[in-house]
């Protein structure tokens, strides 16, 4: 699988120049993600006309599934000390004491197949134990992997789970200690607000927000420690406005979409810059909209991740995902 992060270098300045700068990285992301063979006919990856590109894309190439949870997830790997000092706080109050924590990818195919992604297999042994908070031998976490996999959809299975762990298929990351070989699972939420106990889960990393302290501090009433992250919340809104337009421009053939469909004027004008070129190629569009994009916004890093699938006997249907990695602050 591929990632290509879109990195955040600077703020977000005026609303069209920044809604150009994300949508270029996000359409090349898109052409990127379909294989050479459906481009030939149109002339191959520097060839297809911007109008073209829907009628090769099938409904889950790239479907790019942006999420904050990579942002995170990539930010641990990085050792990024405004991400990783809070969340070895979060985890001394889940008593693993580690100044440097690690993070498993817990990622979920619309088909159903579950994977692991960027991480180690030998990061999960058979002596790595998960905490969930509860009194008793904590459980063995390789042992229910499947079983957490299968969970996310047979709500049936769930309850064969031992019941310290019954909501933990619910876990986005599982952060924790390789050495100690203890890890816990974490939930991610861009909304605090829509942050949800469950057994098993331990973890929320969550935005800060000016309205709330930003202390790593524990929900009795939910029984989760809070993690609020210090990052850009008007980039990752942008985004996923970016990522919207996008969306529709592709499903209509570049041609405007219908007010109901793309009501806000704001992106109907980003929009326009798109339906006015729909006729040139899409490297073209993107090198004439250059001058248009804020510049120094973002700074596109494809890489190449491993997987280990968990469950489902399909290949997973997403070969690309784009995730925006917001400017930690």
């Amino acid at each position: 699988m591929e990632i290509r992060q879109e990195r955040q270098i600077s703020p977000v300045a005026d609303d069209v120049s920044a809604l150009v700068g994300v949508t270029r990285p996000i359409l090349v992301g898109l052409l990127h993600s379909i294989g050479e063979e459906y481009l030939e006919v149109h002339g191959g990856r520097e060839g297809i006309l911007l109008k073209n590109l829907g009628r090769v894309r099938k409904a889950n190439d790239g479907d790019l599934g942006i999420a904050f949870e990579y942002a995170v997830h990539d930010a641990i790997l990085r050792q990024e000390p405004s991400v990783t000092d809070r969340i070895s706080e979060a985890l001394r109050q889940c008593r693993i004491g580690t100044d440097v924590p690690s993070s498993i990818l817990f990622a979920m195919e619309k088909d159903g197949t579950k994977q692991l992604i960027d991480t180690k297999r030998d990061l999960i042994t058979a002596e790595s134990r998960v905490l969930s908070g509860n009194q008793g031998q904590p459980v063995k976490l390789q042992k229910y992997m499947n079983q957490l996999a299968a969970a996310f959809h047979k709500p049936s299975s769930r309850p064969a789970l031992p019941r310290s762990i019954q909501g933990l298929w619910k876990a986005d990351l599982f952060l924790g200690s390789p050495q100690r070989d203890h890890w816990v699972g974490t939930t991610i939420k861009v909304k605090p607000q829509a942050v949800e106990p469950a057994r098993g889960l331990r973890i929320a990393v969550v935005p800060s927000t000016w309205q709330k302290s930003d202390r790593v501090r524990k929900d009795d009433q939910k029984n989760l420690i809070i993690c609020p992250l210090p990052y850009d919340p008007e980039f990752m809104t942008l985004f996923y406005d970016g990522m919207q337009i996008i969306q529709q421009l592709v499903s209509h053939d570049f041609k405007m979409p219908s007010e109901p469909a793309l009501p806000r004027p704001l992106h109907r004008r980003v929009a326009e810059m798109y339906v006015d070129r729909r006729e040139f190629t899409i490297a073209e569009v993107v090198d004439a909209l250059a001058v248009s994009a804020q510049p120094h916004l973002l700074e596109s890093r494809p890489e190449d991740v491993g997987v280990f699938e968990l469950a489902g006997s399909e290949a997973p249907d997403t070969s690309t995902a784009v995730s925006p990695m917001p400017l930690l602050t």
